[in-house]
């Protein structure tokens, strides 16, 4: 009992130091002050996850097409708002790509890309919304461990970065991540449009594509920076390494059993359909052919009895 007593005290002592080097300018943000408010946030995410399927279990899945139609075209609002945001504060304060110490001043600049990306952390909260209509619309299937792992873990860590690297290197991953969640977005809001936009969405696979790029990209860049021993904290940079390992090894699976096991089912499937339709249609021939043999054979015995007969019949007449 006491190990444990004397390891909580060491971890409260630490976190208290560590808000020693936290960043003073987003302390009094919203959701900011202390970590609390955001673990509540996802705890009840986790409890709707497993209550949300019991409550719907016997109930009509709601449809929600305004609803998602509304909320989606929102999120590309918001997820481009983020990106132009990072992209013109950093380009405004000459941001290298390659190595960005983080400037803790209350440079205009500076202040505006901790702003995004204090708005890119919110949107994360605010993405727990694609679980909820999930189930909600009983879309059970969707709820994948890969999508709990993403949604969950993107909004509590994010707010260890922008508590205390809200800005430098932060702002790469996160300006790439916003432009592709735009995508994502007009994906999701386009199909929520209905049928008659649906059939034009060819293009879903490659979303996935693009992530896993994302990521790929992403490893590169922190390995570029620990390489030049940029002044970032190098134990983010190892941690982000490993995180984005994560998501390549689970969006590779994702992409590997929806679109790449599946082909060959669907070549499997469609020459055992032409097999069958050749094999009905030689059937089909075979069996024409020979009721027309029998046919024919009935039509051409036929007249050959007749002919016995008159014969027999003359044979007769003339006995």
């Amino acid at each position: 009992m006491e190990i444990v007593t004397h390891l909580i005290n060491d971890t409260i002592e630490f976190y208290k130091w560590t808000l020693t080097i936290a960043d003073k300018r987003v302390e009094k943000w919203p959701l900011m002050d202390n970590p609390l408010p955001t673990l509540a946030i996802s705890t009840s995410y986790l409890l709707f996850l497993w209550l949300g399927p019991k409550y719907m279990k016997n109930r009509e899945p709601f449809q929600l097409r305004k609803t998602l139609i509304v909320y989606n075209f929102s999120m590309v609002f918001l997820n481009f708002f983020i990106f132009k945001e990072l992209f013109m504060a950093a380009r405004s304060a000459n941001y290298s790509y390659i190595c960005q110490p983080v400037d803790y001043s209350d440079d205009p600049n500076e202040v505006r890309v901790a702003g995004a990306l204090w708005w890119y952390f919110v949107s994360k909260g605010i993405e727990y919304l694609d679980t909820v209509f999930f189930i909600l619309r009983k879309k059970f299937n969707q709820v994948t461990f890969l999508h709990v792992y993403h949604h969950c873990s993107m909004f509590t860590l994010w707010w260890i970065g922008i508590k205390w690297v809200a800005g430098g290197q932060s702002f790469f991953g996160a300006h790439m991540n916003a432009m592709i969640h735009v995508l994502m977005y007009l994906y999701y809001g386009l199909a929520s449009c209905g049928p008659k936009i649906q059939k034009y969405l060819w293009w879903k696979k490659y979303l996935t594509i693009v992530q896993m790029v994302q990521f790929h990209v992403t490893i590169g860049h922190t390995a570029l920076s620990l390489y030049v021993n940029c002044d970032f904290p190098h134990w983010m940079h190892y941690s982000l390494i490993c995180y984005a390992i994560t998501f390549i090894i689970l969006f590779g699976n994702f992409y590997y059993q929806t679109y790449r096991r599946q082909q060959p089912r669907r070549d499997a499937s469609s020459s055992s359909k032409a097999s069958k339709a050749l094999s009905n249609g030689a059937l089909n021939g075979l069996s024409k052919a020979a009721n027309g043999a029998l046919v024919m054979g009935s039509k051409e015995e036929k007249p050959q009895e007749n002919s016995g007969r008159r014969k027999r019949k003359g044979r007769a007449k003339r006995d």
